[in-house]
């Protein structure tokens, strides 16, 4: 007999499938004896193409409550932006999380400053002021800049482990330097999604997420579809030991890739790491 279980995921197939256009016939034998196409011919299967990715979209946003079934209640979430951010995809992950039945604490803007190579001095003062200000035990003292700098973003967002008054503290700090911004009195959110804008360094992105990860209960690190090729941030990210604390997640400007942010988060509760989407190395979608 055929569990729920064993359905869902069935029907996961077969919207992952239908969204990344395949179909039965279209490989590249279906092509021979057929040089000459007419363009009418190519123009329909372009637009059979952009309907299959429709109807991903579409079965994804529908089935999303049910693939959810609540797995985020009573859990916050905090998101956090970096520089170059789409704000559609940002949004629509809120969207998503409430969905799952969570909230969505906080959001969170990284500056330019922070990422930017050449503010490393000032990161990394910064940095080292804030961890002696917290006293020991709050930052790693043996932490590089941008890892320490990704513990207090955590400290920030998403530890209980400060008092109030500390978290803050860091916040005002984080802010009055032009490395983040924070909404008022957000209270801090144990799952943290990270959502990529234009490109980072590898090293100071690693540092990053390398530092939320310390801090958080579980990290979703996700990025566009582009940002996933291999010379990509969220591709190089997957090739860096950072990447194992977190999941990650491509095509988030889709409704398909942010509903596989969401369920690797709620994956995150308990499993921390994976890798998800069209590219992802553990399959397209995380089932539980």
């Amino acid at each position: 007999m055929i569990s729920y279980r064993h359905h869902i995921v069935s029907l996961v197939a077969v919207f992952l499938a239908l969204a990344a256009g395949i179909a039965l016939g279209g490989g590249p034998l279906s092509d021979l004896g057929r040089d000459d196409q007419p363009a009418a011919a190519s123009t329909r299967a372009d637009r059979a193409t952009e309907q299959r990715a429709s109807y991903g979209d579409q079965f994804a946003t529908a089935s999303a409550g049910a693939l959810y079934a609540g797995g985020l209640k009573d859990h916050p979430v905090a998101v956090v932006t970096l520089p170059g951010a789409d704000a559609d995809a940002a949004g629509g992950l809120g969207v998503q999380v409430r969905a799952a039945g969570g909230t969505v604490a906080g959001t969170y803007a990284v500056q330019r400053a922070l990422t930017d190579a050449s503010e490393k001095s000032l990161v990394d003062t910064l940095g080292s002021q804030l961890t002696q200000q917290l006293g020991a035990g709050a930052v790693s003292p043996d932490s590089s800049t941008y890892v320490r700098i990704g513990q207090l973003l955590g400290l920030a967002v998403a530890t209980s482990d400060l008092s109030t008054a500390d978290v803050a503290a860091v916040r005002e700090s984080l802010a009055g330097a032009d490395l983040a911004t924070a909404p008022d009195a957000a209270p801090r959110a144990p799952l943290v999604l990270l959502v990529l804008g234009r490109h980072t360094d590898p090293a100071i992105l690693a540092g990053v997420v390398t530092g939320l990860a310390d801090k958080a209960t579980g990290v979703v690190v996700a990025g566009t579809t582009a940002a996933a090729a291999a010379a990509g941030d969220l591709g190089v990210l997957r090739s860096d030991p950072a990447a194992h604390q977190v999941a990650t997640v491509d095509g988030v400007e889709t409704p398909l890739g942010q509903v596989t942010a969401v369920l690797a988060l709620i994956r995150s509760l308990t499993t921390p790491g994976g890798s998800y989407g069209v590219a992802g190395a553990d399959g397209a979608v995380p089932v539980r």
